[in-house]
């Protein structure tokens, strides 16, 4: 992080929009960096004498969640990871234009829902050099940051596409 981002909340953007940022490069090496490693992070529990542990018993690190949309719930740094480099290796151009976005801090946690406006290309057709046709897509966000000695990371991602609601829709009345 910058020495620039003076509050909490600045910083959990910055954290954000690296994020995003590092999935348009396609920097795998980053997105790994910016998702929680609990060991690695240094991130223990409360000043009490808890734990930070989930309702099944796992360790923080075995509770990072990812959701794509219309993907399983992904648990575990692994499987996060993973997924993530899946999507990169199949992805040509991926394009994140945020609107709606909202930080809320309390503690060591922070969250940030937003709209991702995302416009992606895939590959070029059979025996084309250029980029497949783009596409653009609609979907809300939350994204949840832990606060550790290196700055915000991803804790938990959660995505789920807006279905476009048509003029037709507006006037249909349900069947009787």
């Amino acid at each position: 992080m910058t020495g620039a981002a003076r509050t909490d909340v600045e910083q959990v953007e910055l954290a954000n929009t690296a994020f995003y940022e590092a999935l348009e490069r396609g920097d795998f090496d980053k997105v790994s960096d910016l998702w929680l490693d609990a060991e690695a992070d240094g991130v223990t529990g409360d000043d009490d004498d808890r734990t930070d542990e989930s309702v099944d018993g796992t360790a923080d690190g075995d509770a990072i969640s990812c959701v794509h949309p219309g993907w399983p719930v992904l648990t575990g740094r692994g499987e996060v990871l993973r997924s993530y480099a899946l999507i990169m290796a199949n992805t040509e151009y991926i394009q994140f234009f945020l609107t709606d976005v909202k930080v809320g801090v309390a503690g060591d946690t922070a969250l940030v829902t937003c709209t991702e406006n995302i416009l992606s290309g895939g590959p070029p057709p059979e025996g084309g050099g250029e980029l497949g046709p783009l596409v653009g897509q609609l979907v809300v966000a939350t994204n949840v940051f832990r606060r550790t000695p290196d700055g915000w990371k991803l804790w938990s991602h959660h995505a789920s596409p807006v279905l476009a609601e048509t003029d037709d829709d507006e006037g249909d009345e349900p069947p009787s």
